[in-house]
């Protein structure tokens, strides 16, 4: 299945390729898959390494006696294949040796052109506990995601869709195909992005009914199989876990705001923070902070202690609050319908490297995401139906008058009082 990281990919081979690519993401969202495509494709000799499966590799990187010289000879001999002007190596599971890692800065200081991809696992969680310097300045590091809505579309065909869906919101007008995509849509909140999901979806001819949901329990199994096996004590997985399976049912509230009490009675800061910490490095929940005071720069006035946390996938969640597919597909009206809707436009946002803030006022308002770019600070309000009232919308624009306002719903493109209504299946195209 074609991704857009691919074009990330050839923008390092085209213009950085003697710096290490480092490529952090969750698991299961097709890192290996579409690295090595792009390695099959791009180069004329490709080396691929799971060190996961090759202890022999990690003892070669992790042997303190030989140089870095030692250490490229031994490769070459493993791989009986010299590393060439046009060969790429791609170390795959790279969190398996620490040394590798440290190595990578000796690969883009040597007058030799080495070709290095990297990625792995819970590779955040790997940089954040190294104990070792990580070569700052010698590695480029890009972050890759689930599959959004665009590239599920495009596991379609629908690319003429896509194009329709793109004129749209350039030009503010309604799409003629509008009830199509936000049946497409409502699929997508039920089979997620991860990238086997939308396979085995395409496998059974579209047919919602036949589409295999153990896939996604199975990467739910994956990730708390990883909190045992990435985690430094068996109570600090425990943790983590009891954090991880707080997240649905804090979403489904009004206040989404993420209160420590809500992993277990009695719970304190300094007893799950890390482990708050270890989920977001691990890129499996993402952290949305409260913004009081809505200026430029946003990071400035960042609430610490006041966020929301979201799952990196919206099929994860969907699965993780047991929702029926005829209840998300025929758009029953039921409590976590904004909860599911809210997380989707999270991911959404996070793809297209934005980050997560939200704006409250006291008790009276709050506006579920703001966004930073050429127009200012955009307040965007979520709704999952066409009902879009919002009075929190109104009390922010009156406050501060920003250029204009989105609201994103399953109501068709528009600009009205200063409002852009975007439908949630275009969420894509916000910048």
């Amino acid at each position: 299945m074609k991704r857009k990281f691919y074009d990330k990919l050839k923008n390092w081979k085209d213009n950085n390729s003697l710096i290490p690519l480092m490529v952090v993401g969750a698991r299961q969202i097709g890192k290996t898959y579409i690295i090595d495509e792009f390695c099959r494709n791009e180069f004329e000799d490709y080396i691929y390494v799971n060190l996961m499966k090759s202890p022999n590799i990690v003892k070669i990187f992790e042997n303190m006696d030989d140089s870095f010289e030692d250490k490229v000879r031994k490769l070459e001999l493993e791989f009986n294949k010299k590393f060439v002007d046009n060969t790429v190596l791609f170390l795959d599971e790279i969190q398996e040796s620490e040394q590798a890692i440290t190595l990578l800065k000796f690969f883009n200081e040597s007058p030799i052109p080495y070709k290095i991809v990297c990625a792995g696992s819970l590779l955040g969680v790997k940089l954040r506990r190294m104990h070792t310097s990580f070569p700052v300045g010698k590695v480029i590091l890009e972050y890759m995601y689930q599959m959004d809505f665009e590239e599920f579309l495009m596991a379609l065909d629908k690319q003429m869709w896509i194009d329709e869906i793109r004129n749209c919101y350039d030009n503010c007008k309604e799409i003629s195909i509008h009830e199509r995509l936000l049946e497409l849509y409502r699929i997508y909140l039920y089979i997620g992005g991860m990238p086997e999901s939308i396979k085995n979806y395409i496998k059974v001819n579209e047919d919602i009914l036949s589409w295999d949901k153990t896939i996604v329990k199975d990467i739910i199994t994956s990730y708390i199989t990883d909190m045992s096996k990435y985690t430094e004590s068996n109570f600090e997985s425990i943790r983590i876990e009891k954090v991880y399976n707080s997240i649905p049912s804090v979403l489904a509230r009004e206040s989404k705001k993420f209160q420590y009490k809500d992993i277990e009675e009695g719970a304190k800061k300094r007893i799950f923070e890390t482990s708050i910490d270890w989920l977001i490095s691990s890129r499996m929940v993402y952290k949305c902070l409260l913004i009081e005071k809505p200026e430029i720069p946003l990071k400035v006035y960042e609430q610490d202690d006041f966020f929301k946390l979201y799952l990196n996938d919206v099929g994860l969640l969907s699965s993780l609050l047991n929702i029926n597919c005829k209840d998300i597909i025929l758009n029953a009206d039921f409590m976590f319908k904004g909860s599911i809707a809210e997380n989707y436009v999270a991911d959404t946002l996070i793809s297209n490297d934005i980050p997560l803030y939200y704006w409250r006022s006291g008790n009276s308002a709050e506006i579920d995401f703001l966004i930073y770019n050429d127009d200012g600070i955009i307040p965007i309000e979520v709704k999952a139906s066409d009902n879009t009232k919002s009075k929190s919308l109104k009390v922010y624009m009156d406050k501060y008058n920003p250029k204009y306002a989105i609201k994103i719903s399953t109501k068709n493109f528009g600009f009205v009082n200063g409002i852009k209504s975007i439908p949630l299946y275009a969420a894509f195209l916000i910048k």
